[in-house]
């Protein structure tokens, strides 16, 4: 049976199948970009930092936020005290959009992470060009010479790499093709179910000196302090935060020291 992902990264292929603009092309133009906020260092602070997600919808929960302003939002989210921006640009699953993304990074100072299903060197590059600061590479949506190649461009776009993984076997995929910032997704991958127990388990195979980042199930701040006592630099929060009734309160609650 086919899963959430499955179903993303099989659209995400066919587009990318038909998409025939010279990659060379886009190397050039995205070299061109102003210079990249730098995603990676912003989350080495002394607490527990926040990437703080723009997030409408999800294709498991529904609509989550189809009418948030992205501008408004990250005001929210700055004053809370997030260190950097995540923005979903898939439309098709999540609502998203490229213009989200461009709103959102005009609005405030922080870094921002293209959230997307990066499955090409264009793909890699678009996030330059769109203004993003980091991309995401997904460790099971890529073979080893993908996740190489692609971690690889964004360091010559100099676009922070968040490289995803699930369990202990995708981390030694990720370190193997240089990645020194890891992002642990606690979401299930078939069942998009939640375990929160993934994190702290996967965290003890991630060597020092990596950068550390928490995605999903982060909905308060006992569940912050366990990650950030487990070893994490970061988390990253979309759902908790877009329905929360304070944002910036909730922001300052998931950022512990």
């Amino acid at each position: 049976m086919a899963t959430y992902l499955d179903r993303i990264l099989a659209a995400h292929r066919e587009r990318a199948a038909g998409d025939d603009r010279p990659v060379d092309r886009l190397v050039e133009r995205a070299q061109q970009q102003p210079p990249a906020r730098p995603f990676r260092a912003a989350l080495t602070s002394e607490g527990l930092a926040v990437i703080a997600e723009v997030k409408r919808r999800s294709p498991s929960k529904g609509d989550l936020a189809p009418h948030l302003d992205p501008a408004l939002l990250v005001k929210d989210y700055a004053a809370g005290g997030a260190a950097c921006l995540s923005v979903l640009t898939d439309e098709a699953f999540f609502g998203g959009s490229a213009a989200d993304l461009q709103t959102a990074r005009a609005a405030v100072e922080l870094p921002v992470l293209r959230k997307d299903f990066t499955v090409s060197e264009r793909d890699v590059c678009d996030a330059r060009l769109m203004g993003a600061d980091a991309v995401l590479l997904i460790v099971a949506a890529l073979d080893d010479e993908e996740l190489f190649a692609f971690r690889a461009l964004a360091g010559e776009l100099e676009l922070a790499a968040l490289v995803e993984v699930h369990d202990e076997g995708e981390v030694d995929r990720a370190l193997a093709a240089g990645a020194d910032l890891i992002g642990v997704n606690q979401r299930d991958l078939v069942t998009f179910e939640v375990d929160r127990a993934r994190a702290v388990r996967v965290a003890a195979h991630i060597p020092d000196g990596v950068v550390k980042v928490a995605e999903s199930g982060v909905v308060d701040g006992a569940a912050a302090r366990s990650l950030r006592s487990a070893g994490y630099d970061a988390v990253l929060v979309g759902e908790t935060l877009v329905t929360a009734t304070d944002v910036p309160a909730k922001v300052r609650e998931l950022s512990c020291s």
